[in-house]
């Protein structure tokens, strides 16, 4: 009988042969998570509700309401997975691929500066862009199928 304790590293997302990491990339790791879960949970409240802001950006975009809703649910789960062990580069590859499209919107259709915010958006979407890449690269071995070639 394995009377073992299960530790973060005992999950089906993770490759069996994770890496412990020093202590500078953990923490570089975890505020990283932090700041990206931050901004992604603090703008559902606005997709949400249907602020002004918000419903002005889908709708230039052409996706009011329900591309609103949709990235809204994905910001909240990426931020779920980013603040969990287990789960963390998981939520790192979706948080960058919804930054993606937030950051191509920008780029494409909304401009860098969208009613007067000075470029926040953009900027908040890029620092979580980059959060969310350098998660993904700190737990790279944890990316499920493939993370073993890493």
């Amino acid at each position: 009988m394995n009377t073992e304790a299960h530790t973060d590293c005992d999950c089906v997302f993770a490759s069996p042969k994770m890496q412990s990491l020093s202590k500078p990339l953990l923490v570089l790791g975890w505020v990283c998570r932090i700041v990206a879960a931050v901004i992604l949970l603090q703008t559902l409240y606005f997709k949400f509700t249907g602020a002004p802001e918000s419903v002005y950006i889908f709708t230039k975009v052409g996706l009011e309401p329900w591309g609103r809703y949709a990235s809204g649910v994905a910001e909240l789960f990426a931020a779920i997975l980013l603040l969990l062990p287990r789960t963390a580069v998981i939520g790192a590859l979706l948080a960058a691929g919804v930054m993606i499209g937030a950051i191509g919107s920008h780029l494409t259709k909304l401009g860098i500066v969208v009613q007067d915010d000075g470029g926040l958006l953009f900027a908040l979407a890029v620092t979580v862009f980059v959060c969310a890449i350098v998660t993904a690269f700190i737990h790279r071995r944890q990316i499920p199928l493939i993370g073993f070639l890493f």
